[in-house]
């Protein structure tokens, strides 16, 4: 660690739960902070699927980092891509600049996992990042636009076919949301198509929906989706994926908008470490969150693989956990940095788990106790308010949600980009 004479320098690769939580717990620690992201925002990724289906506005579940931490007068903030972790010097090599540390927190998150698919990627985006939601709403309400304008029967079905693969919370609140804008929000207007004519497929390679959480949630899980009209498919194992739909064993489905929520894989800066990982490329850490042989070098949130004592199990890879993680090592460090050491073991406290499913739908695990229906929805809209980062972005949230509850509308169905241009020509 650092000279305990000296004001430790602290690296946070990571603007996410994990970062900003331990960037936060050490506000007031006689540490020099630096936090460095390739993106200048913090997104409360449990609401990008609502992005995705035109619920919430980008900046409704953002904020700029620099706003975030701007009383912390020992925290600055770098815009950079870090290239390579050298951990001998204890130097971060960013495309601007190389970094020194004394104390380096990884809190790097992850991407999309393909199991070696790589080129399914072009085909079906996973949901990890503003752009992710952004692709994936103007693919959806495009896909609209397209049937409607369709005069082949076929083609009009392929356009109205969504596929969405891995039915874990994102995957189901996903599907929930579009069958809900399909069949409750657009079908007035549209004129040449019935958009309650939509297929939204899920499809899940386990026995279950929601496998990580307990089976009478999943079983709750999967009646809602049936009797919203989701088409569930578990046990079905995709095979290809490409420009015009997917396969699953040997059935075709033709599809215009395939959408990839199976899985994640850490930050490829893991590989920069030589360090134990796991099949999934995460890093065995030690109990106290460090990494093995590097006591400076700590791994929280996604890029950590951490056993919880009281069940065996992997810690979730959830955004409570990942605060836990980045508050613990904040402890850690404000411990060590006042000259008086103490390294405990990682405790992870199950809060429960939640998942929504469509109006006046949900499950959750709480303390152990399952319910489903209006209380757990009621529940999860306060507990992802509470967790918003403002006072603004949680009154917007509770805005638009009380408006989408009253009116069935959606006020951020706005179709940007490139393929904006490109639908007028019927392109893809």
């Amino acid at each position: 660690m650092a000279d305990p004479r000296s004001t430790p320098r602290v690296v946070i690769i990571g603007g996410g739960f994990a970062g900003l939580a331990c960037a936060r717990s050490l506000a007031r620690a006689r540490v020099d902070i630096t936090i460095i992201d390739r993106r200048n925002h913090h997104v409360f990724q449990p609401l990008l699927y609502q992005v995705a289906t035109a619920m919430l506005s980008p900046a409704d579940i953002s904020a700029p980092i620099r706003r975030i931490v701007r009383h912390q007068r020992n925290t600055s903030v770098v815009l950079a891509e870090v290239r390579n972790i050298d951990p001998e010097r204890r130097v971060v090599a960013t495309d601007e600049a190389e970094i020194e540390y004394d104390i380096l927190v990884l809190a790097a998150g992850a991407r999309p996992a393909y199991f070696g698919n790589d080129e399914w990627e072009h085909h079906a985006p996973g949901l990890k990042s503003i752009e992710d939601a952004l692709e994936i709403r103007r693919d959806f309400l495009i896909a609209f636009e397209r049937a409607e304008n369709a005069s082949d029967p076929a083609e009009r079905q392929r356009e109205l076919t969504f596929v969405i693969v891995g039915a874990g919370p994102t995957g189901v609140e996903l599907a929930g949301a579009m069958i809900e804008i399909a069949r409750e929000v657009v079908p007035r207007d549209f004129r040449n198509i019935d958009t309650r004519s939509a297929r939204i497929m899920l499809i899940e390679a386990g026995e279950r929906v929601l496998p990580g959480f307990p089976d009478k949630n999943s079983a709750q899980a999967e009646r809602d989706l049936g009797r919203m009209g989701v088409e569930l498919r578990l046990e079905s194992r995709v095979t290809d994926i490409d420009d015009r739909g997917v396969r699953i064993g040997e059935e075709r489905i033709d599809a215009a908008n395939v959408i990839w929520a199976a899985g994640v894989q850490p930050s490829s800066l893991t590989a920069c470490l030589d360090v134990p990982l796991d099949a999934d490329g995460c890093v065995q850490v030690e109990p106290d969150l460090s990494i093995p042989g590097h006591p400076e070098i700590f791994a929280v949130g996604d890029l950590a693989r951490v056993i919880d004592s009281k069940t065996s199990q992997p810690v979730p890879a959830m955004a409570p956990g990942a605060m836990q993680m980045g508050s613990h090592v904040a402890r850690i460090i404000k411990s060590e940095a006042s000259g008086s050491p103490t390294r405990p073991s990682f405790r992870y406290v199950d809060k429960g788990t939640l998942a929504t499913i469509g109006r006046g739908r949900a499950v959750a695990t709480v303390w152990g106790r399952s319910f489903a229906g209006w209380p757990a929805w009621l529940l999860w809209a306060l507990v992802h308010v509470r967790y918003l980062i403002g006072f603004r972005n949680r009154f917007m949230v509770m805005l638009e949600w009380a408006w989408a509850f009253v009116t069935y509308k959606r006020g951020a169905r706005l179709i940007t980009g490139e393929e904006q241009a490109s639908a007028s020509h019927g392109d893809r």
